[in-house]
């Protein structure tokens, strides 16, 4: 079994992935951008959004670095735009934007998409995280497959928080969850600042 699946690497990208991706914390910040959805749109979006983050962390895993060379773009540049995006999200949170009817299933701007899907869930940190797993593995079969079932198994943790945030809304109720959408719009906005300082750093750094 081991010749076909590394177990340390397997472990590694497991728990690194799911440290950045951060199921649990993905539950509030879900809450706030569906909040005005019903059961039924806040499934869909949950699993549109696992869809397009894996989809986004596989495309970079097995793309990323050609991409990036050939648009000569760099990993801090991908990081600072990724930040000011989340950045942006947050205010919307912490200004009580997103609990407005433009979130809704019926909007024509899909949140599940953008910025669930990506750069929330997705985020420069997890492709990052990724494209160097990528380059460090020997590209033997049993590394792209530690790789692939690591993927796979956060996407999967993502998808149950997502799935169970509704018993959550229900036991937080309306003013719960404004309290909780605020607390993660704060989150959030750190977070973002944290990547654009970290971007800002490697600039100076490379320069």
């Amino acid at each position: 079994m081991s010749a076909v699946l590394d177990w340390r690497l397997l472990s590694e990208v497991f728990i690194t992935l799911f440290v950045i991706m951060d199921p649990p914390g993905t539950v509030p910040i879900f809450l706030g951008l569906t909040g005005t959805m019903t059961r039924q749109q806040r499934n869909r979006a949950a699993r549109q959004a696992i869809f397009v983050a894996f989809g986004v962390v596989l495309a970079f895993a097995v793309f990323g670095q050609s991409l990036l060379s050939y648009m000569h773009i760099s990993l801090p540049a991908l990081q600072a735009s990724g930040g000011l995006l989340l950045l942006l999200v947050a205010m919307e949170l912490l200004t009580g934007k997103s609990e407005e009817p433009q979130p809704s299933g019926n909007s024509k701007v899909n949140v599940a998409l953008v910025p669930l899907g990506t750069p929330l869930l997705a985020g420069p940190g997890a492709i990052v995280a990724v494209m160097v797993f990528v380059q460090q593995s020997d590209g033997t079969l049993a590394d792209w497959v530690a790789i692939a079932v690591g993927i796979v198994l956060v996407h999967v943790c993502l998808w149950l928080a997502m799935r169970f945030a509704g018993v959550i809304h229900r036991l937080l109720g309306d003013s719960g969850t404004t309290l909780v959408t605020r607390i993660a719009g704060l989150l959030l906005a750190a977070i973002a600042v944290q990547l654009v300082a970290d971007a800002v750093t490697a600039f100076v750094k490379a320069a």
